[in-house]
């Protein structure tokens, strides 16, 4: 497969996802290009071992969320500041779906890294079976993890 392949199949088609998972864990916007840009360069470096034994979504999602989760965990070491990027900041008049939106992604950005990543997972309407298959635990265990990720996050928008 060429590059040029590479990146419309593994990339372009899937920069929806990456963003929306890269904005989750990303602290700013400037991070979150640090972000989008690793997930691109892992998913080079990793695209000849793509099997398709899964969708290519589920190699993307499980890829992306490793990712920004090892980012994520070398940037704690940093001075805790959260800065909510400017998509996240509700504009007057902006639509009222968008600053829900807006709210979901800051009050998720309490979360821990993991909750975070099961939520991602849930709002993007995927199965448990591709949750568990992509974050590599069990059914049993994602159903368990979605809830106790809901009820925290309802507790912080509260």
């Amino acid at each position: 497969m060429g590059s040029d392949t590479f990146f419309e199949n593994f990339v372009s088609d899937n920069l929806r996802i990456i963003n929306r998972i890269c904005r989750a864990y990303a602290r700013d916007p400037e991070e979150m290009k640090d972000y989008v840009q690793e997930v691109t360069i892992q998913l080079w470096k990793s695209y000849e071992k793509f099997k398709g034994n899964s969708q290519v979504s589920t190699w993307v999602y499980r890829v992306t969320l490793n990712v920004c989760l090892s980012l994520s965990k070398k940037g704690q070491r940093r001075v805790e500041t959260v800065s909510i990027l400017p998509n996240d900041i509700p504009e007057e008049g902006i639509d009222p779906q968008q600053e829900q939106l807006a709210k979901l992604y800051a009050a998720m950005k309490k979360l821990k890294d993991t909750d975070r990543a099961i939520l991602l997972l849930y709002l993007e309407d995927k199965s448990y079976t591709e949750m568990a298959d992509i974050l590599g635990i069990t059914v049993t265990n994602v159903g368990a993890k979605v809830n106790r990720a809901k009820n925290q996050l309802k507790s912080i928008i509260r």
